[in-house]
């Protein structure tokens, strides 16, 4: 435990509780998570994403978690559960005093319910998913992976339950990202300007600690959107390329708006609408699309219930 935590009289988390980027398991983000590599501070994350390799985060973080725990310094927490759309849906308050199988068993029930409104992408099958912005800030992982269905080493649709997505395309870092680049590893391609605004200290020190460091790999890149798209359409197994399919958000936190081609319309799932005729993408002087503007121009919006 950092020394600030265990020399105070008490600590109470205040977790969210979601999906883990980089693992499914009966908890991930949570109490436990929180009591393991928050607790831990930076060493502690270290220590434990070390373990975590070769062990399993989710069993590192039970056993890390259970442990801390019986030091008696955690007075308990609250939950903040997320929605579909990145908003608070719950506040559940647990004492440390019911032990360490009974927070256990109450964080399980939070990261079922939560992951039942979780949104994804408008349609089960996309060529070429177009992320405006990347950053620390939308995701730990610069891109939410259960999102784009990439793994934090790089592997191609390992999630299942989650649309499969054969090229993602990111565009640039989110300006509360700070310059981190974490992230850029999940692309197969990207744009020049967002390789240019990395800072690659933090960045590194983030991929380090974690010990995914093939998630700062620098992939393919180019200097405006044209380019990019053209050279990356052909490499989805299409011959004609009018076929290929495109969606375009703005991170993996925004799901509501998407842009879509209208050859993916015909796939999208039955309750996402569209809410726009189609339209041709406006390109400036220098090839790169406008700003991403959902609320005139979206072609397709889709969202998943959340708990009211």
């Amino acid at each position: 435990m950092d020394r600030n935590a265990y020399e105070s009289d008490g600590v109470f988390l205040v977790p969210r509780v979601k999906w883990h980027t980089d693992f499914s398991g009966s908890i991930e983000s949570g109490f436990f998570k929180m009591m393991a590599i928050g607790v831990g501070k930076f060493a502690g994350a270290r220590q434990y994403h070390t373990f975590g390799y070769r062990m399993g985060l989710e069993r590192v973080i039970q056993s890390i978690g259970s442990k801390v725990l019986s030091s008696g310094k955690l007075l308990g927490g609250l939950a903040i559960q997320e929605g579909a759309h990145h908003e608070t849906a719950g506040l559940v308050a647990i004492s440390a005093s019911h032990g360490a199988q009974a927070m256990l068993a109450k964080e399980e029930r939070l990261l079922q319910e939560v992951k039942s409104w979780r949104a994804k992408l408008p349609a089960p099958e996309i060529d070429i998913l177009i992320v405006d912005e990347i950053g620390k800030n939308i995701s730990g992982t610069g891109m939410d992976t259960k999102v784009i269905n990439r793994g934090i080493n790089g592997d191609y649709n390992p999630f299942p339950e989650t649309p499969i997505v054969h090229r993602v395309y990111a565009r640039a870092l989110s300006e509360l990202t700070y310059h981190s680049g974490i992230g850029i590893g999940l692309a197969d391609v990207i744009h020049d300007g967002l390789l240019n605004e990395i800072d690659w200290k933090p960045t590194y020190i983030n991929s380090l600690t974690a010990s995914t460091p093939a998630g700062v790999r620098i992939p393919i890149h180019f200097p405006n959107d044209l380019e990019a798209l053209s050279n990356i359409a052909p490499t989805v197994g299409k011959i004609d390329l009018s076929a290929v399919t495109y969606c375009r958000i703005r991170n993996t936190l925004e799901l509501a708006h998407a842009a879509v081609s209208e050859t993916l319309v015909r796939t999208l799932y039955p309750n996402a609408k569209t809410v726009s005729a189609p339209f041709d993408v406006p390109l400036t002087s220098a090839n790169n699309f406008g700003d991403f503007e959902p609320a005139e121009r979206a072609v397709s919006a889709y969202s998943e219930p959340v708990r009211g």
